[in-house]
């Protein structure tokens, strides 16, 4: 079968399902805490492609690739960071492989997660090491045959701008999306809204944006809410946990059913999002469940946070409008005030 491209994709539908969990699914199959699921593009290939299989049987459109912390920053703490290429470019072609065997188009979108390291002004990596960084590994992904480059869990507008610059220098489309989970912002401090606003200036400009990832399936779409209100040109993507991690005879466990998660790609559509899927403790069946959902579903108007919170679970006050960080700062500004006045 000849490729398909994500352009062609969304043209020819109206939604897209990504796939689930990377390595919470890992751990089921023996991944160890501490161990680096990159790795096992070399020393479990038959795991990974599993893992690609059950989320194409279950009717993911993309599946990512095992390289979320393939960077040589990330690598370098398993003492790997001269393996950018190699693991890269096992990690795309195991999807490659996988996604080829289907009989209907799948897209492999090769995976890129942080750097780990603070970027300048407030950390030491500089923007120019963050670029080659990415740039290094969206060569690699693209040789392996990635059609897509998926930017993920991002927290500050320097790691985003870094990203997006190196993954542009592969001549792929670039999607990248954010995680929200300190009180509806990423941990660098930014909004759904701010993200939406930053996406319009970035230098490469990327085929979809979103969110992964944060605190669970209810506040992954009151984060779209903001999203889409910001950029309501924009491909919207969600790919939200599955649930709260909860700790269960010694292994963190994720509680969303499959019926939550189906509710929640019914309310994703609502809120807008053309690509939906799953992070952490999401496995195939609650892909199957979504799927099945989301065909049958038929796009009302956008969810009010009640409506999320009644079916999916509490949500940030940022989320109902209440800006608690920014609150505080303000209040913090004023007693500093006080204090000079006296």
């Amino acid at each position: 079968m000849s490729r398909t491209s994500l352009d062609e994709l969304l043209s020819s539908r109206d939604w897209l399902l990504a796939d689930g969990a990377t390595g919470t699914n890992y751990f089921q199959l023996g991944l160890m805490s501490g161990d680096a699921p990159e790795l096992w593009n070399i020393d479990h290939p038959d795991r990974v492609r599993t893992v690609h299989r059950s989320f194409i049987e279950a009717g993911s459109d993309i599946i990512l690739t095992n390289s979320f912390g393939c960077n040589r920053y990330r690598l370098k703490l398993h003492d790997a960071e001269d393996r950018v290429a190699e693991l890269n470019n096992l990690a795309a072609s195991l999807a490659r492989q996988e996604a080829d065997a289907s009989d209907r188009p799948v897209l492999v979108a090769g995976s890129m997660g942080p750097t780990g390291e603070i970027f300048e002004p407030v950390g030491t990596l500089s923007m120019d090491a963050g670029r080659e960084a990415f740039a290094e590994q969206a060569a690699a992904l693209k040789e392996g045959g990635a059609d897509v480059l998926w930017i993920e869990t991002i927290s500050s507008v320097e790691e985003l701008t870094a990203a997006t610059e190196g993954a542009g220098t592969a001549g792929l489309p670039v999607i990248g999306t954010m995680s929200f989970d300190t009180n509806g912002r990423t941990m660098m401090g930014l909004t759904p809204k701010d993200f939406g606003e930053i996406t319009r200036s970035l230098q490469v400009g990327l085929a979809g944006i979103g969110a992964n990832c944060g605190t669970g399936a209810s506040e992954m779409v009151a984060t779209v809410l903001g999203i889409t209100e910001a950029r309501p040109d924009a491909i919207v993507v969600a790919k939200g946990n599955c649930g709260i991690p909860k700790y269960v005879d010694g292994h963190i466990h994720y509680d969303g059913t499959p019926e939550l998660m189906a509710d929640y790609a019914r309310l994703a559509r609502d809120a807008g999002v053309r690509i939906i899927g799953g992070c952490c403790g999401t496995t195939a069946v609650h892909l199957k469940a979504m799927r099945a959902a989301l065909q049958a579903h038929t796009p009302g108007a956008k969810p009010s946070v009640e409506a999320i919170e009644q079916r999916l679970g509490s949500v940030s006050d940022l989320a109902h409008g209440r800006d608690v960080a920014a609150e505080a700062a303000a209040s913090d500004d004023r007693r500093s005030r006080r204090r000079r006045r006296a």
